[in-house]
């Protein structure tokens, strides 16, 4: 009795805020639709107006003030950057061959890392390394989703190694090609981040290993392009409470990381590792180059995050359920806390929630978030009452690639 009266609590409040009111920041805009709850906004509409309005200005000064050091017009034309310098690394990453293009719209820094050379020819074939992978350009394939693929670096490296085979009724997933399985937090991440293409079939089944990361005994798996390890002390206790008690998956943005291959690789086959001068027209790479913006699609569940035209992210959610409609318009993002207690009351319930993650107002008391109450994302269940809610490690990726003024559009 006492879970389902939790779960009756929380199965409520699943977007937690509510609406006071809402604006839009097209200029001109200014009807605004009657308050359908009584949770607080952080700050009154017209503070919010204000405060996107500023960070949009801003924004588009620093990116003119870049163009026009880079040559061009106007900031619009940065989209067709060829080539940017991620200091980090100490290398430039271009779109000649699609490179760019590609690193961007698979994970970047996240699921690839940095580059660690410039792009170099190898039996013929032109490509980069990076720290967890290689590029490869195939001209045969120019134009296609083939163009740009990864190298199988586990493979390569791991050839001589003898590992286990599994067998078809020891894990959620089989795969006769390499005789084995995949399954648990490490096939949801191969499922969610790319799968087959990413990071190849499964060539060991996990087993407990040293990080050469950090010395420590860790839950490792290989693949032909990839090697996963296993960090859960990312994700707070708390929220492994509630997973468990609610009998739900969780994800945190860092629980499942990636082994060095494209290191390992370059360093095998003896390529230079070292910094190069940033080349002139080459920007500083950050995601604020280009005009960000988030697309919000209330029929399908969906959210995608653009880059100028070029989607980089994408993630289920769960939105307003009826009564508590998450509001369609153009907005932006006019506040951010990395992690905040929501309380409200409206439509005969209360409700008090702590240590909600990676949380983003957009409009009102309607804000992206983590949630840890529920995995209905993407499902077609709206529990909410206007937020959209997303999973941990999705709420983290939009925090730290979003800033204040990134638009967002809701539609359905």
């Amino acid at each position: 009795m006492r879970r389902r009266q939790f779960l009756r609590a929380l199965g409520t409040i699943a977007g937690t805020s509510a609406l006071t009111a809402v604006w839009a920041t097209n200029p001109g805009h200014t009807a605004a639709h009657p308050p359908i709850a009584d949770f607080v906004a952080p700050m009154s509409d017209r503070d919010a107006r204000g405060v996107v309005q500023a960070a949009q200005r801003a924004d588009l000064g620093r990116r003119t003030t870049l163009a026009q050091t880079l040559g061009m017009q106007r900031p619009d034309q940065l989209p067709h950057l060829q080539s940017v310098y991620c200091s980090p690394s100490g290398q430039h990453i271009s779109e000649r061959t699609g490179f760019l293009n590609f690193w961007r719209r698979n994970g970047g820094k996240f699921l690839l890392g940095y580059p660690l050379t410039g792009e170099i020819v190898e039996n013929g074939r032109i490509v980069q390394y990076f720290e967890r992978a290689r590029l490869e350009y195939h001209p045969e394939h120019l134009g296609t989703d083939q163009q740009v693929m990864l190298a199988l670096l586990g493979g390569e490296l791991f050839a001589q190694r003898n590992f286990p085979a599994g067998a078809p009724n020891t894990g959620e997933r089989y795969f006769p090609e390499t005789g084995h399985t995949l399954s648990g937090r490490f096939r949801k991440f191969w499922e969610k981040r790319g799968g087959l293409g990413m990071f190849g079939f499964p060539i060991s089944e996990p087993f407990d290993e040293i990080s050469p990361e950090d010395g420590q005994s860790r839950v490792t798996q290989y693949f032909e392009r990839a090697r996963f390890e296993y960090y859960p002390e990312d994700m707070p206790s708390f929220y492994r409470q509630m997973e468990a008690y609610n009998g739900i998956t969780l994800a945190s943005l860092h629980e499942i990381q990636l082994g060095d291959l494209g290191r390992q690789a370059a360093l095998r086959r003896g390529r230079r590792i070292a910094t190069v001068p940033q080349l002139p027209g080459s920007p500083e790479w950050s995601p604020a180059i280009y005009g960000r913006r988030i697309d919000v699609d209330l029929s399908s569940q969906w959210l995608t995050a653009f880059e100028s035209d070029l989607p980089v992210f994408d993630a289920p959610i769960a939105t307003g359920k009826d009564g508590f409609n998450t509001p369609t318009g153009s907005y932006a993002i006019y506040s951010k806390y990395p992690m905040q207690t929501m309380t409200g009351s409206a439509g005969g319930e209360t409700w008090n929630v702590p240590d909600i993650p990676w949380v983003q107002y957009v409009v009102g008391g309607c804000a992206l978030h983590g949630t840890y109450w529920h995995d209905a994302w993407g499902s077609g269940v709206r529990m909410s009452h206007g937020c959209i809610n997303l999973n941990i490690d999705d709420a983290q990726w939009l925090y730290e690639w979003a800033d204040i003024g990134t638009a967002v559009d809701i539609h359905y």
